[in-house]
Parts: C-alpha cells; sequence; structure tokens
C-alpha cells in the first residue's frame, strides 16, 4: 500500500546556476526513501532571461536546447539535464509534474501595433479611453529555434491584452480591440472580469492559439515523458479551454495523466464551482485550507481548532484536494504571502501528512531551505513522512471538539502490521484527551514519535487510550 507525497521542488529564491535538474537527479534515491511519491517541477521551458523563475514564458518548446534570450540553459538547466532527471525520478517510481504556464507569455522579440484599449484595473470591463493604436511587444518568431517542433509564430491577435504601449511609454491594461476579440468568459470575476494577469494575455478563444496549445501539450508529455501538469493561473483562464484542453492531453496520453490546478481564492464556493465547470477533470490546491493554516498560526491561542477544517476544499471534495502548508507563492516576500509561522509548520504538515483525505504536498521551502537559510523543520518532517508511509492507515476518527485541543486517530489495517496513529495539536495549554484507536489494538503500548511526550499510552480493551500534547505543539503516538 502507498500513502502518495507530492513534493514541490523549488522555491522563488533558487540561485540561477543552472543545477537544479541536477540536484533533483541525485536526490531521486533519497526523495523514494522517505516516501516522495511525485515531484511538482518549476516551469521547465525558457523564460524572458535564465534569471526567470519561469512564470515570463518565452518559448514553451525551449526546454533548455536553443540559444535564446542570452542563453542556452535556463535557470535550472538544459534540456538533457532535464530528461535524465526524469529518467532517474522514474526509476525511483516518482511521478513528474511539470509546472504549466498557458495564460500569458512575456520576452517578445519585436513590436507590432494594433488597436487597443485602456481598461480600469478594478473594472476590466471598463474602458477608460477610446481605442487607439499602440505599439506592443508581441511578436514572438523564436529566432534561436526557427521551425523546431512547431512553426507556429505568434502576433498581437493571439493575445487579448498586454501592459506596455512602447509608442507613449505607458504601463496599464490594454485591452486588444479587434473584430470578434473579448475578454474569456469562464474566467474569475474578481476585477470584473479577471482574464488578464500579466505580460500578453493570451487569446484562449482563438482557434490557431487553442490548437497551438493542445500540440505544445501533447509534444511536451511524449517527448519528456512527464506525468502530469500543474496548471498555472487557471482562475484567469477559460475554463472551457482547461476542460478541453486535458482531455485531448488524455487521449493522447491515458486518463490517468495528473492535472491540479491553481486556483488562488479563499473561498469554498468559487472552488466548488470551478470544479463542476471543468467538468472535474482536474485536482485545486486547497487553498482554504491553506489560509485556515495560516490564520490559525497568526492568531496563536485565540484560534478556535474546531474551525481548522471548515470551508475547505478537503472536506467537501476529499478525492480532488492537494494539501499543502506553504509554497511559492504564499512564501515570504511573494505576492501573495500568507506563510504559516514558523511554531505552528509541525502541526500543520502533521495534520496534512497524517490524516486519511487529501493529496498532500510538501513544499521545498519548508523541507530543504530558502534563500540558502536551512529550514528548522526537516527533522519533523522526516518523522512525519515516516510516520505516513508506516502508520498512516485505516479510518479515521476526528476529535476536533475543543477550541485548543483537536485531533484524529488512524485505526490501522491488518496488512500493515504496527499501522494506527493519534494525532493531538495544541495552540494552547498542555492537553489531553481519551481517543479511540480501534480494539484491535488492545493491550499495545504507545509512545509520542516527536519526543515533546514522554508518557507510555495502554489502549485498553476497547481500544482507548488517554494521549496528551504539551501547549503550543503537537504529539504523534504510535504503537
Amino acid at each position: 500500500m502507498k500513502n502518495g507525497v507530492m513534493m514541490q521542488y523549488f522555491e522563488w529564491n533558487l540561485p540561477n546556476d543552472g543545477t537544479l535538474w541536477k540536484k533533483i537527479k541525485d536526490d531521486a534515491q533519497h526523495l523514494h526513501d522517505i516516501g516522495v511519491t511525485a515531484i511538482w517541477i518549476p516551469p521547465a521551458y525558457k523564460g524572458c532571461g535564465n534569471d526567470d523563475v519561469g512564470y515570463g514564458t518565452y518559448d514553451l518548446y525551449d526546454l533548455g536546447e536553443f540559444d535564446q534570450k542570452g542563453t542556452v540553459r535556463t535557470k535550472y538547466g538544459t534540456k538533457q539535464e532535464l530528461k535524465e532527471m526524469i529518467d532517474a525520478l522514474h526509476a525511483c517510481d516518482i511521478s513528474v509534474y511539470m509546472d504549466t504556464v498557458l495564460n500569458h507569455k512575456a520576452g517578445a522579440d519585436h513590436l507590432e501595433t494594433c488597436m487597443a484599449r485602456l481598461v480600469d484595473p478594478d473594472n476590466r470591463d471598463e474602458p477608460i479611453c477610446e481605442p487607439y493604436e499602440i505599439e506592443c511587444w508581441t511578436g514572438f518568431d523564436f529566432p534561436g529555434r526557427g521551425n523546431t517542433y512547431s512553426d507556429f509564430k505568434w502576433h498581437w491577435y493571439h493575445f487579448s491584452g498586454t501592459d506596455y504601449n512602447e509608442r507613449d511609454k505607458k504601463t496599464g491594461i490594454y485591452q486588444i480591440v479587434s473584430e470578434g476579440k473579448a475578454w474569456s468568459m469562464g474566467v474569475d470575476n474578481e476585477n470584473g472580469n479577471y482574464d488578464y494577469l500579466m505580460f500578453s494575455d493570451i487569446d484562449l478563444n482563438h482557434p490557431d492559439v487553442i490548437a497551438e496549445l493542445k500540440h505544445w501539450g501533447r509534444w511536451v508529455a511524449e517527448e519528456m515523458d512527464i506525468d502530469g501538469m500543474r496548471l498555472d493561473a487557471v482562475k484567469h483562464m477559460n475554463d472551457e479551454f482547461i476542460k478541453d484542453f486535458l482531455a485531448d492531453l488524455r487521449a493522447a496520453r491515458g486518463d490517468d495523466f495528473y492535472a491540479v490546478g491553481e486556483y488562488w481564492v479563499d473561498d469554498i464556493e468559487t472552488l466548488e464551482s470551478y470544479l463542476a465547470n471543468v467538468g472535474y477533470a482536474t485536482d485545486l490546491f486547497d487553498v482554504c485550507l491553506h489560509y485556515n493554516l495560516s490564520c490559525a498560526s497568526k492568531e496563536g491561542g485565540d484560534y478556535d481548532l474546531r474551525k481548522l477544517l471548515d470551508g475547505t476544499l478537503v472536506l467537501r471534495h476529499p478525492e480532488l484536494a492537494v494539501t499543502f502548508v506553504d509554497n511559492h507563492d504564499s512564501q515570504a516576500g511573494s505576492s501573495l504571502e500568507s506563510q504559516v509561522e514558523d511554531w505552528f509548520k509541525p502541526s500543520a504538515y502533521a495534520l496534512i501528512l497524517l490524516m486519511e483525505k487529501g493529496y498532500p504536498c510538501l513544499f521545498y521551502g519548508d523541507y530543504y531551505e530558502t534563500s540558502g537559510n536551512a529550514s528548522p523543520h526537516r527533522d519533523i518532517i522526516d518523522i512525519l513522512l515516516d510516520v505516513r508511509k508506516k502508520c498512516a492507515y485505516g479510518e479515521q476518527t476526528d476529535y476536533f471538539d475543543h477550541p485548543c485541543t483537536v485531533g484524529f486517530t488512524r485505526h490501522g489495517v491488518e496488512k500493515m502490521p504496527g499501522s494506527g496513529l493519534a494525532l493531538l495539536i495544541s495552540n494552547g495549554d498542555e492537553g489531553e484527551k481519551l481517543m479511540n484507536v480501534g480494539v484491535g489494538h488492545a493491550g499495545e503500548i504507545w509512545h509520542d514519535v516527536t519526543g515533546n511526550r514522554p508518557e507510555e499510552v495502554t489502549i485498553d480493551n476497547d481500544g482507548n487510550g488517554f494521549f496528551f500534547v504539551s501547549g503550543g505543539k503537537m504529539a504523534v503516538w504510535t504503537p
């Protein structure tokens, strides 16, 4: 039996040294040993410079193979190194999910003229001037790659908006004006219509664009033998396109080709509506749970832990929820900064790694480092990963019944001798709770593997035990 764990193997501030693919390759066996079953890698294609994290997408087909934007390699390495990394991960039974940015392009090769109008940033449906001719960076010829893999060249009519007029040196949100062109429907309604996010916004209603992106999806999945994609910025993209794109990709690669979307909003109804609109074709990151964890860490003892799972995707749609504590978007210094405080991170990771539901995603910055500074959480995460692999099986019984002390038990399964656990989380004083772990554990002696509690707990004939947790900490009890 296998309890899957995804790892996001990057953070926002990795050095621009072209070594990430080599590092992951060398780390493959270790990742397998600790129980990681899938890796989410950063955007692997050429950005607008080799220091680009990957979200300033220039050429989707250049995986570190062509001399473009002043470099052959990407920030993370060359195409050959990428392929060797994927092969090494597959040899260790680890799936690879590629971060996929299909919302916008950056770093155009030449200027073009088109008609456009400025719109109100707070309401993109509201123009603030009449259409006029602008010079915009929307011409993509890919001179270093030429027609290799695709002869498609991008022009202004393949985009719905841009952010700069070279002619008058003005920045803003420019909606491109042409017959039949409009912001996409099927996007988030924040700011009126949230189709436009940044750079040159790809027109996902254009038939030639749709055909080209489908071609790229099939090509990259086959060329690099990837197992899935993390879809960036789906709240800004036509939901019908996403649904169609994934259907086309799975027709070529099989129904088990994995997808998880980043829809960054702390509202469960919005996430549920999106899932319905795309026909439940993709998992989503549980942003609602992340914000609950962030609030709990910031409010301390004032936060009612009984509400920790309220309004979360993992509660409503556990089979589609990717649970996470932090990622590159929420980490300190990012545009969506909402980082979980360090004191609460062990509890947060215990929750997502040991609970029955959800697909947990571990963040590179929490396990390894951020900006070269080693994470203080690696040792406890290693313990939790080991418990997940050996003990986190069977029926779950929840004890979210006290504002400052909550937890759950997993009853274990016969196929996994020694499985079963009891988790307690405190954000206040020391606590204790009578919890049931199943009659199959009667007579066993359990210990807290975190080392926070020295007691031994003997399970009675009914499967009950009195478990303890120190104030402001968590405890994980196992046979």
